[in-house]
Protein backbone atom coordinates (compact mmCIF):
# COMPACT_ATOMS: atom_id res chain seq x y z
CA UNK A 1 0.00 0.00 0.00
CA UNK A 2 1.22 3.49 -0.81
CA UNK A 3 2.36 5.67 2.04
CA UNK A 4 3.51 9.04 1.81
CA UNK A 5 7.37 9.76 2.84
CA UNK A 6 6.65 13.05 4.21
CA UNK A 7 3.93 15.04 5.91
CA UNK A 8 1.92 17.32 3.54
CA UNK A 9 2.30 20.87 4.79
CA UNK A 10 -0.80 22.94 5.90
CA UNK A 11 0.01 25.14 2.94
CA UNK A 12 -0.11 22.46 0.23
CA UNK A 13 -3.48 20.91 2.22
CA UNK A 14 -5.09 24.21 2.25
CA UNK A 15 -4.56 24.63 -1.79
CA UNK A 16 -5.65 21.51 -2.40
CA UNK A 17 -8.96 22.18 -0.17
CA UNK A 18 -9.74 25.35 -1.89
CA UNK A 19 -11.93 23.64 -4.48
CA UNK A 20 -13.98 22.14 -1.88
CA UNK A 21 -16.03 24.92 -1.55
CA UNK A 22 -19.69 25.49 -1.58
CA UNK A 23 -20.90 27.06 -4.49
CA UNK A 24 -23.40 30.29 -3.99
CA UNK A 25 -26.22 30.00 -5.42
CA UNK A 26 -26.94 32.57 -8.56
CA UNK A 27 -30.61 33.75 -7.71
CA UNK A 28 -32.83 36.42 -9.78
CA UNK A 29 -36.02 37.93 -9.00
CA UNK A 30 -39.39 37.09 -10.77
CA UNK A 31 -41.89 39.22 -11.97
CA UNK A 32 -43.79 38.56 -8.71
CA UNK A 33 -40.58 40.12 -6.61
CA UNK A 34 -39.72 36.75 -4.97
CA UNK A 35 -36.34 35.60 -5.20
CA UNK A 36 -35.91 32.00 -7.91
CA UNK A 37 -33.24 29.63 -8.69
CA UNK A 38 -32.31 30.84 -13.07
CA UNK A 39 -34.44 28.13 -15.54
CA UNK A 40 -37.25 26.97 -12.73
CA UNK A 41 -40.53 27.79 -12.04
CA UNK A 42 -41.12 30.64 -9.76
CA UNK A 43 -42.40 28.77 -6.62
CA UNK A 44 -44.61 31.51 -5.45
CA UNK A 45 -46.39 32.57 -8.70
CA UNK A 46 -45.82 29.49 -10.88
CA UNK A 47 -44.99 31.57 -13.87
CA UNK A 48 -41.70 31.32 -16.00
CA UNK A 49 -40.42 33.10 -18.83
CA UNK A 50 -43.82 35.16 -18.94
CA UNK A 51 -45.92 32.17 -18.83
CA UNK A 52 -48.24 30.48 -16.49
CA UNK A 53 -47.28 26.60 -15.57
CA UNK A 54 -49.10 26.20 -12.67
CA UNK A 55 -51.92 27.30 -11.25
CA UNK A 56 -52.54 29.25 -8.20
CA UNK A 57 -54.20 26.40 -6.44
CA UNK A 58 -51.15 24.08 -6.79
CA UNK A 59 -48.80 26.63 -5.81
Amino acid sequence: MAVPQRRQSKSRSRMRRSHDKVAVPNVIYCDCGEPTLPHRICPSCGTYKGRQYLRNEDV
